[in-house]
């Protein structure tokens, strides 16, 4: 990654909770899988980048990378520091806010549809839920919902079962719906004046969400399951609503919360994140999405030039210097010239990053476990490297 400076952004994107390495912890897990040795490592570039992203504290990592000619992967470390079980290729980890493209797309398949437009207003989709405090869905649209343009308040900084070891503890089960969720942003003035400004805010895709389940009379889970999952067999992503669990082999999430004892974080009643960061895949299954998204078998061309319309995004310089972001898409610049699109996420225990070209043909996925991404911001510019250089080792064949 090319940002050198070592200030953490103050709303990055899918936002880290957590600010300290395991480094010390895991310093005897070792750093590639049993398979891996020196040779090896020396001739496979995804796996020296892999191996590279585990050194900065991560307590396991999965990294695909697909393109014509085929697809790569690698894994290092452990998906359970209790057993001491090796990562595989299929395991599942949360996706957090990389979520929030599903969500996009059913949105735009809606107004394919003609069922809902861009420009409808949140208060003529969800009377009464945007106001007080200023706050005034009248005045906020569906495509500033999508491109993080409303100025609503991000209702996950100031919601302690994600950022405080203790409250998580308390409240890793509790259920939360999204009429809550967003009554803890109308708590809070909104940030700016609807358009003026880009700032991400997790309030956005909670209210997405709702704007679905109001538009079809089906959760956004059944819809994404539904129009995504499904057709596209995509075996291992789900969508719970309040399952704790993930279902079948996966990786096990370890975080400290800032502190300096991690614990064990994969048990987690999702709703709380819900449709800005709620569901479970793989780096196979994800591959399979951002293929056929920008293949167009999701969206017809006006809704998917829709999508990848793109405002600045200053606020995520930090991580992705130039960054623009789109309709759940945001724009990366490639240090080889052009772009690729991509969304990150995060919540405790679990990062996701991805990259994948405008066309589809080439997509990298990368799932790492653990308090990864330090004050320094060190494992996300290692894993932004992995990606931009993956990408750009196509571009030069």
């Amino acid at each position: 990654m090319a940002a050198t400076t070592r200030t953490r952004p103050r709303n990055p994107l899918g936002r880290r909770v957590v600010t300290t390495t395991l480094v010390t912890v895991l310093a005897g897990l070792g750093l590639m899988t049993p398979a891996a040795d020196a040779t090896e490592t020396a001739r496979n570039p995804l796996r020296q980048q892999a191996d590279a992203i585990q050194r900065t504290g991560t307590v396991g990592v999965i990294a695909r990378s697909t393109d014509p000619h085929g697809s790569r992967y690698v894994t290092a470390g452990v998906a359970d520091q209790r057993t001491g079980r090796a990562v595989h290729p299929h395991d599942k980890f949360r996706i957090a806010s990389a979520t929030k493209t599903f969500v996009s797309t059913v949105v735009l398949q809606l107004v394919g549809e003609g069922r809902l437009f861009l420009d409808d207003t949140v208060e003529a989709l969800l009377p009464g839920v945007v106001t007080g405090n200023g706050n005034d869905g009248s005045r906020i649209t569906v495509r500033q919902l999508l491109n993080h343009t409303s100025g609503l308040f991000n209702y996950t900084a100031d919601f302690p079962t994600l950022t405080d070891a203790a409250a998580f503890r308390a409240g890793r089960f509790d259920t939360w719906t999204d009429s809550r969720l967003v009554a803890i942003a109308m708590r809070h003035a909104p940030n700016f004046e609807p358009g003026t400004r880009w700032e991400y805010s997790n309030t956005n895709y909670t209210l997405a969400g709702m704007i679905i389940e109001r538009t079809t009379g089906h959760s956004w889970q059944h819809e994404v399951t539904r129009r995504i999952i499904r057709p596209l067999g995509l075996r291992d992503t789900s969508a719970p609503v309040t399952h704790p669990a993930i279902p079948g082999r996966h990786l096990r999430g370890y975080s400290a919360f800032g502190g300096d004892r991690p614990i064990d974080v994969t048990l987690l009643n999702p709703s709380g994140a819900g449709a800005a960061g709620g569901m479970i895949s793989t780096t196979a299954d994800l591959t399979r999405f951002y293929s056929a998204l920008m293949r167009g078998r999701l969206l017809a061309p006006a809704e998917l030039t829709e999508m990848k319309t793109t405002v600045r995004a200053e606020e995520l310089d930090v991580v992705w210097p130039g960054a623009r972001y789109g309709l759940g898409l945001m724009r990366v610049d490639l240090t080889c010239g052009g772009s690729y699109y991509s969304h990150a996420g995060d919540i405790p225990g679990y990062m996701t990053r991805n990259g994948f070209s405008e066309d589809g043909r080439h997509v990298v996925v990368v799932g790492a476990t653990g308090d990864g991404s330090a004050p320094d911001l060190t494992t996300m510019e290692v894993t932004n490297t992995l990606i931009d250089e993956q990408l750009c080792a196509t571009k030069s064949r």
